[in-house]
């Protein structure tokens, strides 16, 4: 029986890119002290640049400085989605920088998780209002399985990527929990949640009334996302995405597998 892809597990994943660290750190420092004969750098910027910084909350020089690391090692091994944020908190230069851009990008999450939370209440209602005697989503209509091979095998592990506010991502969940007796176990990573926030994962569980003893013996895992998605799908996948491990490999599963 595999194991499932733990976070720290998913930290081995991650740690793939350790080799680069040393060419990272000297980026870092051309960057930094760059290569001309001035020590200080043109921060010239146009006015899309600078409109953009300031939707960031960034000065003009750590604008430059994001534009510059995102030419090095970043851009090559980072989503180009990645923010200037997590770009600088990532490649800062002290403990306290480092601080400073996680409370910033904290508060930033926040802030679009109620955006996204409002919106979703907001649309729930005008489905309501619009449409007051059909369901949002019928699942009968949805693709089921047929009578033909079965996608898993009971050693088979299957990682579910969904998010909060997320009422797709609900369905296949309430399909792959049908059939978790025909595997060892699902693994489930919420995206769209702040980095460390185990009270949002745990009321997004309550929410969807999980089995608490599945949890125990995990049959059932509680993750956050942390970027694995993005490291496992190159940047590709967007939720809700399924993932089948099969001993070593991973393969895409699609809603009509279930």
């Amino acid at each position: 029986m595999s194991r499932p892809l733990t976070p720290i597990g998913l930290w081995l994943v991650l740690s793939a890119t350790a080799p680069v660290y040393a060419i990272d750190r000297a980026m870092t420092q051309v960057i930094e002290t760059g290569s001309g004969t001035s020590s200080t750098p043109d921060t010239t910027l146009s006015a899309s640049e600078l409109a953009r910084a300031r939707a960031w909350g960034l000065s003009a020089m750590e604008w430059q400085r994001y534009q510059l690391l995102m030419q090095g090692i970043r851009g090559s091994i980072s989503p180009s989605t990645i923010s200037p944020i997590e770009v600088l908190g990532i490649h800062a230069r002290d403990a306290a920088e480092r601080q400073r851009y996680a409370e910033a990008w904290a508060r930033a999450m926040h802030e679009d998780v109620d955006r996204i939370l409002a919106f979703q209440h907001a649309y729930d209602v005008a489905g309501k209002h619009l449409y007051p005697n059909e369901p949002l989503i019928d699942i009968n209509r949805l693709p089921g399985k047929t009578d033909g091979t079965s996608a898993f095998q009971s050693s088979d592990r299957l990682l579910f990527f969904a998010r909060p506010a997320c009422p797709v991502c609900d369905v296949m969940l309430k399909k792959l929990l049908m059939r978790i007796d025909e595997v060892s176990g699902i693994d489930i990573y919420l995206t769209d949640v702040a980095p460390g926030d185990d009270v949002a994962v745990r009321d997004w569980a309550s929410a969807h009334q999980l089995d608490p003893e599945r949890v125990r013996s995990r049959r059932i895992t509680l993750n956050h996302d942390g970027g694995a998605l993005d490291s496992l799908t190159s940047g590709q996948g967007e939720v809700p995405y399924l993932l089948r491990r099969r001993g070593e490999d991973l393969s895409q599963l699609r809603a009509s597998d279930l």
